[in-house]
């Protein structure tokens, strides 16, 4: 048997155990080939679009049902693939608000969280974009299934926080208001302190209050400002990038109104 072949039926006795991603060095000790004859044998795969490099030495089985694409969902080799980085991570953002049943529409990209800057991947039709965020493995998260197993997400009081946190890179407040409207009706008190008492930037918590209160949600607003007034908070922006003089300031949140919110009726 080829080396081809011996790789080609490692793939598909992974397939059979519902597993679609691996290491390149498992796969080595599996087969027991050398490196070089390894990789011809990836490579000679890769232009058959039978299996896509996600990172340097972490593979994606291709089926031909996605050879299309090119590449298969996210959602199927994400955990493993934080698992072959060594990082703790969630599924979060607009991602996490599309997975509770708030996003208007699917994402362009598949958004990640973890504690360290790593590099967005691009491979046909799919886009992942990570987030870095201190100390972001002491959120609360809830396990996800998927087609090949579980994954990660944030919670939905997690994902407001991080909405208003990351507001400017996901297209301002006016994008990501409606969301956090809607993902505020399916969250308690308890849960949204429990979320602020382990979210490293007092800012987000304050951003969050202020728009909490001007959607009306009264009961969360005055838990999270009872809450947040033992925490001495500086003043913040809601637009870090933007000036801030010459702004309203809201004292209940010192929070300075450089941007617009445009929140829903």
């Amino acid at each position: 048997m080829s080396k081809s072949e011996s790789l080609r039926y490692y793939l598909e006795g992974l397939q059979r155990l519902g597993q679609y991603s691996f290491a390149k060095t498992d796969a080595a000790k599996v087969l027991q080939v050398s490196d070089s004859a390894l990789k011809l044998s990836l490579n000679r795969l890769g232009l058959k679009k039978r299996i896509a490099q996600i990172r340097r030495g972490f593979y994606v089985i291709v089926p031909i049902e996605y050879s299309a694409n090119g590449i298969l969902p996210a959602e199927w080799f994400i955990d493993d693939l934080m698992r072959f980085t060594r990082q703790p991570y969630y599924v979060g953002l607009l991602s996490a608000a599309g997975i509770h049943g708030v996003a208007p529409q699917q994402p362009q990209e598949f958004q990640v969280v973890c504690p360290i800057s790593l590099r967005s991947i691009q491979i046909g039709r799919l886009r992942i974009r990570f987030f870095k965020k201190k100390d972001m493995e002491r959120a609360p998260s809830e396990q996800a299934k998927t087609a090949t197993g579980f994954m990660r997400i944030s919670g939905a009081p997690v994902t407001m926080l991080d909405l208003v946190g990351y507001s400017r890179q996901l297209g301002g407040f006016g994008a990501v208001s409606p969301l956090i409207q809607e993902l505020s009706e399916t969250v308690s008190p308890s849960s949204l302190i429990a979320a602020a008492e382990v979210e490293p930037n007092l800012a987000f918590v304050q951003r969050l209050g202020f728009v909490l209160e001007r959607f009306g949600r009264d009961i969360l607003a005055s838990e999270l400002s009872r809450w947040l007034r033992s925490k001495k908070p500086r003043w913040s922006p809601l637009d870090p990038s933007a000036p801030r003089k010459g702004f309203p300031r809201n004292n209940r949140w010192l929070v300075i109104e450089n941007t617009e919110t445009e929140v829903a009726a």
